[in-house]
């Protein structure tokens, strides 16, 4: 399979923020795992960060319309909880769509709890740091 990994705003920042939260491994650790484990697999993946909802809606529409992706893993991070521009375009793409959040939302702050991109994603995962990437990959591969 060809995943794409979307990461969402302030994952830049991964490994140096809230390391009580999110731990110390950087974004350039994490994708090095994933892709050491789609290796493994024989799996490909491409890996793409933005701060800019726009610019993650134009990722996911040129996923679409290039056909290059057989699923997509996002962890799309504060834009979960009120972006319909992002809800919209998940909706718009008949690419299959993991949500995936390192941090377990839930027993976070309680407007973490609601995510306006669940309904129209094939499934969420969270709370393994970033194995919650890696899960979301297994699952989506059954």
């Amino acid at each position: 399979m060809k995943f794409l990994v979307i990461n969402g705003v302030n994952l830049n920042l991964t490994g140096l923020r809230e390391q009580s939260v999110y731990g110390t491994e950087t974004l350039a650790d994490i994708h090095k795992k994933i892709a050491a484990f789609c290796e493994n697999a024989g799996d490909n993946v491409e890996f793409f960060q933005s701060n800019i909802e726009g610019e993650l809606v134009n990722k996911l529409h040129e996923a679409f319309l290039n056909k290059s992706f057989d699923a997509i893993v996002l962890n799309a991070g504060a834009f979960t909880h009120y972006s319909y521009a992002l809800r919209d375009a998940i909706a718009a793409i008949d690419i299959p769509v993991a949500e995936v959040h390192m941090s377990n939302v839930h027993a976070r702050e309680a407007f973490r709890n609601t995510s306006v991109l669940s309904s129209v994603c094939k499934g969420v995962i969270c709370g393994f740091g970033a194995n919650s990437y890696i899960a979301a990959m297994v699952a989506l591969k059954q």
